[in-house]
């Protein structure tokens, strides 16, 4: 029994060195950081360079203008350049006729995909289920669409 006690008593003693270790070093860690915060508030105005608030605001940005520069054209979706082709043509076509004949005439190219006819078709369903009746397709039958008048 004397072996427990004698142990017991080696335990608390550690636990309690290291509690009054742990809150030294507790007490000395706010004061470092007193010291750094007086350190800061220390230092003079005339260290920090003044700015004043005209640099301070920004100036607005003006866009150079290209003198006789043409004006870029912006190249056309799939789904732009299948419309402009099915007012152009006036016949209904599927969507595989669509890709080939809008890369035929240059409105389009497609940039690498492997379905761009099923991305097409996709996306004209999507136009007449969105705008309904001010949708510029019209599907005529079973994956023909054309030109609404």
């Amino acid at each position: 029994m004397t072996k427990t006690k004698s142990t017991a008593k080696a335990k608390t003693s550690t636990t309690t060195a290291k509690a009054t270790k742990s809150a030294k070093t507790k007490a000395a860690k706010p004061a470092e950081k007193k010291t750094k915060a007086a350190e800061r508030t220390s230092e003079t105005p005339e260290a920090q360079p003044q700015v004043d608030d005209a640099a301070k605001a920004k100036a607005p940005r003006t866009k150079k203008a290209n003198a006789g520069a043409e004006p870029k054209v912006k190249k056309l979706s799939a789904l732009d350049a299948a419309a402009k082709l099915l007012a152009e043509t006036g016949e209904p076509m599927n969507c595989k006729e669509l890709i080939d004949a809008i890369a035929a005439k240059g409105y389009w190219t497609s940039p690498g995909g492997k379905t761009p006819h099923a991305t097409l078709y996709s996306a004209i369903l999507r136009e007449i289920s969105a705008k309904g009746n001010d949708a510029r397709f019209a599907k005529t039958e079973r994956g023909k669409f054309a030109a609404k008048s």
